[in-house]
């Protein structure tokens, strides 16, 4: 299927792996150019090569996205390199599992500058070149624990719904300029990520990380862990001229595990 994305260009925060890595993957199978930035020069390259086989052109950048300075250069050099920006994933994230006594003030300020602060001025920094384009696509990945509790993920939780709840304020903002803001939470997805959180509740339980995992996929109606491909399915329709009229909304990609009703 022709998604109408051929020749634009995207940036993508933690592209390199996981989550990221898939999503850069299926916008460059559509022809989109990709700039992508991460902190470890050997994942990025890799991911870059990838991206290139695919026959587009990809531009890694190494970025800690918990310093603004870092993020302005990278976007700054994405659009020279580039020569616009039509596309922002924010995908960038840290996270400790561990329960909230074990949780410091470094924790909590480190994990809030590299996904809520980095995600908005991410979008901030990406704004005058979406508007000289004439338009543009902004997707926020933030977790489930946005709309859950999870004793091992508090300071996810806090900063998903800070997430959320900046997706619907800034596509408000930028409604007037043909930009479109959406989120997208993931579920329980296989990434290396989420397997070290599954480690640590194995720790805390007694039991093998194989039972951890088991007990997650029984509480997912479709009955399997969600993939990385899954979150990129999403993104790419909310990238796409399907979406034209989707905008400061939140959609759960969870294989329908979430209780609460969202409407």
């Amino acid at each position: 299927m022709d998604f109408a994305l051929q020749d634009k260009v995207a940036l993508i925060t933690g592209g390199s792996r996981g989550i990221g890595r898939s999503i850069g993957l299926s916008l460059a199978a559509q022809g989109v150019h990709i700039a992508l930035c991460g902190r470890t020069l050997e994942t990025l390259e890799q991911t870059a090569d990838d991206i290139r086989a695919l026959g587009v052109k990809a531009w890694p950048i190494i970025t800690d996205v918990s310093k603004l300075e870092d993020i302005q250069r990278f976007v700054a050099d994405a659009a020279q390199a580039a020569g616009a920006v039509d596309i922002l994933v924010n995908n960038a994230v840290t996270s400790q599992s561990a329960p909230f006594d074990e949780q410091s003030d470094e924790d909590w300020r480190y994990h809030i500058d590299v996904k809520l602060m980095a995600y908005i001025r991410s979008a901030r920094e990406v704004l005058p070149h979406m508007r000289a384009r004439g338009g543009g696509r902004i997707i926020n990945i933030g977790g489930m624990t946005a709309r859950i509790t999870a004793p091992l993920r508090v300071t996810n939780g806090i900063v998903n719904a800070g997430v959320a709840n900046f997706t619907k304020q800034f596509a408000n903002h930028v409604a007037g300029d043909n930009i479109t803001v959406n989120c997208i939470h993931p579920g329980t997805t296989a990434t290396d990520r989420m397997l070290q959180g599954f480690a640590r509740q194995a720790q805390d339980a007694n039991v093998s990380i194989e039972e951890i995992a088991a007990r997650q996929t029984a509480n997912i109606p479709l009955g399997r862990l969600i993939t990385p491909e899954d979150i990129a399915a999403a993104a790419l329709f909310f990238c796409s001229p399907l979406a034209s009229m989707v905008t400061g909304q939140s959609i759960a990609v969870d294989g329908g595990s979430a209780a609460a009703v969202n409407y």
